[in-house]
């Protein structure tokens, strides 16, 4: 496990409104509680938990075409960035028209200078990548279109 990273987990923590993280992805596991003063690092008051209004975070819109929903739709696990290949000299991990099978990568998110390898849960042809590379992907948001009717 990378220091570095679960340093930044915790400043981020520090700096937000959030008590409680907790980061799963394969075989890597991290809960982060915080337990913050009543008072900022800046002297200014904090306001209470019970001040805080619950908000419900929604994914974006699902932007797929009524003829598109017959295809198995690959998601987004996490917040980040989109990149088609492993490094930008590398060929993608797929292309339109491929067959891919469970647990084949089909691309890599990076999130917090992560890089998490998204994979494939069916068997199927790779229909349409909705995607461009490089691009930020939200929670949720599709990825790819599989036909798993090949």
């Amino acid at each position: 496990m990378d220091r570095e990273f679960v340093k930044e987990l915790i400043e981020l923590l520090k700096r937000s409104n959030v008590r409680t993280l907790k980061i799963e992805s394969g075989d890597f596991r991290i809960e982060i509680e915080t337990h913050t003063a009543e008072r900022s690092a800046s002297g200014a008051e904090r306001p209470s938990p019970e001040e805080f209004r619950h908000q419900e975070i929604l994914p974006p819109s699902e932007d797929i075409s009524e003829e598109e929903r017959k295809f198995h739709v690959i998601k987004s696990p996490l917040v980040g960035t989109f990149y088609r290949s492993p490094s930008p000299e590398a060929p993608p991990f797929v292309e339109v028209g491929d067959i891919v099978s469970p647990g084949q990568v089909l691309c890599i998110i990076e999130a917090l200078k992560v890089m998490n390898e998204i994979e494939s849960d069916v068997r199927g042809r790779v229909e349409k990548i909705l995607v461009e590379n490089g691009e930020t992907v939200e929670y949720g948001q599709p990825l790819f279109l599989i036909d798993t009717a090949v």
